[in-house]
């Protein structure tokens, strides 16, 4: 961590601290700071976007997944309790 002094307006730290439900002045900028730098990249983002080329067949893909089990259908949880076998007497 980094101790530095900020000259800010404290109308906006204050306003910031609740908006961000922060308890102290030092979280509510790191929390600041970390939302913009995370805007930032997402915008960044869309800057790729359209200019990369994905060559393949995903259908061809899929194909390579590995099935899921079957669900059992209709089955209802045992009782633990065996049926048709009664003793005799």
């Amino acid at each position: 961590m980094k101790r530095t002094n900020l000259v800010l307006d404290e109308e906006l730290l204050k306003e910031a601290t609740r908006v961000l439900g922060q308890k102290t002045y030092s979280a509510t900028v790191n929390t600041a700071l970390k939302e913009i730098v995370r805007q930032k990249q997402v915008e960044a983002l869309a800057d790729f976007v359209g200019k990369l080329e994905w060559i393949g067949d995903l259908s061809e893909m899929r194909e390579d997944r590995p099935k899921r089990p079957a669900k059992p259908q209709g089955n209802r949880p045992t009782t633990g309790r065996k049926i048709g076998n009664k003793r005799s007497a």
